[in-house]
């Protein structure tokens, strides 16, 4: 391996999937803002959308993960078109 190019700063960080609220603990030398207290020990805490607990190809169930609202203003915006297909 080449020196000098890979981070020192591995620290323990949590990781929050935002979908399900489960929290796993790993090494990571990403930078954030918030922190979470977990038995005790705070821990900087990086907030992901989806993780192998939520992700469908791992959990074999299929789920809608929509955060922006993407689908609902689809929805919205073509409702008078399926409105009429029925």
């Amino acid at each position: 391996m080449k020196k000098g190019i890979h981070p020192e700063n591995y620290r323990l960080v949590a990781f929050k999937d935002m979908s399900n609220e489960h929290v796993f603990i790993t090494k990571s030398a990403v930078n954030t803002k918030d922190t979470i207290t977990i038995d005790g020990v705070e821990y900087p805490l990086v907030k992901v959308e989806i993780s192998n607990t939520s992700h469908p190809f791992y959990t074999g169930k299929v789920k809608l993960v929509d955060t922006a609202g993407r689908v609902d203003k689809f929805m919205n915006r073509y409702k008078k078109h399926m409105d009429n297909k029925k």
